[in-house]
């Protein structure tokens, strides 16, 4: 019944995320609000639902390893294997405007973020630290933005933005019911993967790391390939610049307010540093304009499994002193 609760979660959280972030976005038109705006903060926001109110749950139940290693584990799956497996089907584009600048953002949040993580805790103090830094990046990016109205930045996702807004009464009510479901989703999730923590003999935090990452980065890497199969791969490496950062400054930011998360050793000694690793290995490709191709994306694939067998070799003497039990 645990995976049954993480399916039906995973499905919720996605399903439920979708219909708030509709509903927001055509309430924020009726009243005309430009859809620059829409796109940095409803869509970014809201897009980034799911592992934001799994974070804050996993906080709140007393489990806050299973939300930093979400958020790390996602960072790295959003890389290696979102980026790795449409960059099979076709060639990802590395050329777009601002490409290269959200990346170094997103690098220096990393650099950021781990100094954050060396003091052994992520508390208040450095939540509120990381939410400064978001809405400082996405004032910069609606400053930049407004100069150049023609450029449409890779980060800012506007699809469906031009579709006629919902009447006000459906919107409230979507907004409502997705509330709702992103809620009971997490729950789902939550409980669920601690009692397969529990049940395989490893860490909650290892769980957030591989289980609950790729879980949640599922939706991305649908959208990814999808996008690959119809050769419209400009935009992949965009979303995942902007979902990482949105992870590091707003998930953990948030999530921390709600309670201190502590940083465990193996995260602090290993996982972040891949997570920047990860990082600087797509940003030769921007720096240059360069597509990652095929051998590029065969190379993401292959670190990213390497990654997992590391996790599971690690955790292997807690799966023999179940047994032993």
């Amino acid at each position: 019944m645990a995976y049954v609760s993480i399916l039906s979660g995973l499905v919720l959280l996605v399903f439920a995320g979708d219909v708030l972030v509709r509903g927001a976005v055509s309430i924020a038109r009726r009243y005309d609000v430009p859809v620059l705006v829409i796109g940095l903060t409803i869509v970014a926001f809201g897009t980034s639902a799911p592992e934001l109110v799994v974070g804050i749950d996993a906080v709140l139940v007393g489990v806050p390893a299973l939300a930093l290693g979400n958020v790390v584990g996602s960072n790295i799956a959003n890389i290696l294997l979102v980026l790795g497996v449409p960059a099979l089907i076709a060639p990802l584009a590395c050329d777009a405007p601002r490409l290269t600048k959200n990346l170094l953002v997103m690098l220096g949040a990393s650099l950021i973020f781990i100094a954050m993580a060396a003091t052994g805790q992520f508390a208040w103090p450095q939540g509120l630290g990381l939410l400064a830094l978001l809405f400082a990046f996405l004032y910069w990016s609606f400053i930049r933005a407004k100069k150049s109205p023609d450029v449409i930045d890779p980060m800012i996702e506007l699809d469906g933005l031009e579709t006629k807004p919902y009447p006000v009464g459906k919107s409230a009510i979507m907004i409502t019911g997705g509330a709702i479901g992103l809620a009971i989703g997490a729950d789902l999730l939550v409980e669920g993967a601690v009692f397969v923590a529990r049940e395989w003999g490893v860490s909650e935090e290892v769980i957030g790391l591989t289980l609950i990452a790729i879980g949640t980065s599922l939706p991305e890497l649908v959208t990814s390939v999808v996008a690959a199969v119809r050769r419209h791969c400009d935009v992949a490496v965009g979303n995942v610049i902007g979902s990482n950062l949105f992870n590091l400054l707003g998930i953990i930011g948030v999530s921390s307010l709600f309670g201190t998360i502590p940083v465990s050793d193996s995260i602090m000694s290993v996982d972040l540093w891949v997570m920047l690793l990860a990082t600087l290995i797509i940003l030769p490709f921007c720096l240059k304009g360069a597509n990652i191709g095929r051998r590029a994306g065969a190379g993401l694939l292959i670190s990213y499994v390497a990654y997992l067998i590391y996790l599971l070799s690690t955790a292997e003497p807690a799966l023999h002193a179940i047994g032993t039990v």
